[in-house]
């Protein structure tokens, strides 16, 4: 049995600023898991794309804030092209994530990679880097 939950249910500031930023409405979400099948970083994830859509509908909003999955996510965009209901996930991560570079978290500086590192990494890591943990 499924049980449906609905925005009425949730009264969650944090909910309507995902929605807000990514322009979803995680409750559209019905846990078919075809986002999770098809997510080539789900093994290194806290929660499963279809989880984060399932903690977002129940309001669960810190604890998705306080896991890694957001920044583990990969962009690719494939969770978002299997949904059935047409979901942009990966804009729900970035949704995510830019609700805590705006707070300051995970946020990463030029001075917080070592020079060593500086020059042995591939320009486009620290250029993929900056663009996803800076605010």
């Amino acid at each position: 049995m499924t049980v449906s939950i609905t925005r009425k249910d949730i009264k969650n500031e944090l909910v309507d600023k995902i929605e807000l930023l990514s322009g979803q409405n995680v409750f559209e979400c019905y846990q078919c898991g075809n986002c999770s099948s098809g997510c080539p970083m789900v093994d290194y994830m806290d929660y499963t794309p279809n989880q984060v859509m399932r903690l977002a509908q129940t309001g669960a909003i810190e604890e998705l804030l306080a896991a890694g999955t957001m920044w583990v996510c990969a962009a690719c965009l494939q969770c978002s092209s299997r949904c059935p209901k047409g979901i942009d996930v990966a804009g729900v991560m970035e949704a995510l994530r830019t609700i805590n570079l705006r707070n300051r978290v995970g946020v990463i500086t030029p001075d917080d990679i070592s020079t060593e590192d500086r020059r042995e990494l591939p320009p486009i890591v620290l250029v993929s880097a900056f663009r996803k943990l800076s605010g």
